[in-house]
């Protein structure tokens, strides 16, 4: 009988699967990311203060690692690190001013829009010259371009709906049973394989990377990291359930007409069928959703909670500033000739970075 290592990827067929116990932690990008790792690892009794974190860059990578660090703590954790951690109070006074300086520069960038109608609408108005990331995957992209594409959402892909879910016990009823409605489609309406993370863990080894969770952390930089730690930001504090349920809604408004270029830019490429399967199925799938969560989820929040109505508005334009952001970084990349990633892939994507 061969006995398989638990963080191994196991191959078979329509049970193929990742199975993980925790990602190890990554390297640091900074101060702040190497005395959460330091903490973490039991060789650090002190960790930076207010004036570190005031003086941090609020869209850079050393915050955003070391505010993913103290986030994943709440997900799977991390090899060597104890479950305790997850809510040691020195660690948590640090993640809030993390927060707070990461919240502010976001508000500081938002707060365009006269309402959530007017926010609704930019997010259903494509670029008119076509300069968005699916664009431009679809128009140029290589197979090199998806493959990097992969690498960099996996972060968030591999465990997609799980912030969510946060916001399910904060809502009541018609926002509570559509959201459990989406999200009953999000974790493949009771199938283990139709969960939307496991079908993107199938498109990574269709695409011959390494679908271990946390796997490729050391590679996101940080405007991915930032569109994934949002998520968690929100997830977690009460107080911004409406501006969870605006991410959320954001998120679910854009994904289908970007999923039917991607998927069409995989079928270009010659990508295979499990790669294609997950686009497609967002494709179809989030169609569905967008007048769900509008009118239901939005909708159902704003008639029992209208004074939520600017949050909302917020977790929208945050959510559309930092995919922007992302969007941007990346192209700027593949125009330049560089990889999108902190460093290239190498030997298949297989290779531990």
């Amino acid at each position: 009988m061969t006995t398989t290592h638990p963080r191994e990827t196991l191959l078979g067929g329509t049970e193929e699967h990742t199975r993980t116990a925790r990602p190890d932690l990554p390297p640091p990008r900074g101060e702040l990311s190497a005395a959460v790792e330091a903490f973490l690892r039991g060789k650090a009794r002190a960790l930076p203060g207010r004036r570190a974190t005031s003086d941090a860059d609020p869209f850079g990578a050393d915050l955003h690692l070391a505010l993913h660090l103290t986030y994943e703590l709440h997900y799977r954790g991390f090899e060597e690190v104890p479950d305790q951690m997850e809510w040691d109070p020195d660690l948590l006074r640090l993640r809030a001013l993390l927060e707070h300086r990461f919240e502010d520069a976001l508000r500081d960038a938002c707060g365009h829009h006269t309402g959530v109608d007017e926010a609704f609408e930019e997010l259903l108005t494509e670029p008119p010259d076509g300069s968005g990331l699916s664009h431009h995957l679809l128009r140029r992209g290589t197979l090199e371009h998806v493959r990097e594409y992969a690498v960099l959402r996996s972060v968030y892909q591999l465990r997609e709906a799980d912030p969510h879910l946060w916001v399910v016990p904060r809502l009541q009823g018609r926002a509570k049973a559509a959201m459990m409605t989406v999200q009953f489609d999000e974790y493949g309406c009771g199938r283990s394989e139709r969960m939307h993370a496991r079908l993107y863990a199938d498109l990574m080894t269709d695409l011959g990377l390494d679908a271990t969770y946390g796997h490729y952390l050391p590679l996101v930089g940080a405007p991915a990291l930032a569109t994934v730690n949002l998520m968690s930001l929100l997830g977690l504090h009460r107080a911004r359930r409406g501006a969870l349920v605006g991410h959320f809604a954001a998120l679910e408004i854009a994904s289908s007409p970007a999923s039917s270029r991607i998927a069409a830019a995989l079928r270009r490429l010659g990508a295979g069928a499990a790669a294609v399967r997950f686009y497609d199925e967002h494709v179809e799938a989030d169609a569905v959703h967008e007048q769900l969560v509008r009118r239901e989820v939005v909708g159902g929040l704003l008639a029992d909670e209208p004074g939520l109505a600017g949050d909302v508005t917020f977790g929208i334009e945050a959510t559309t500033l930092l995919e922007d952001t992302f969007a941007r970084s990346v192209i700027h990349a593949w125009e330049s000739g560089t990889t999108a990633l902190e460093a290239p892939l190498g030997d298949g994507g297989r290779r531990t970075p």
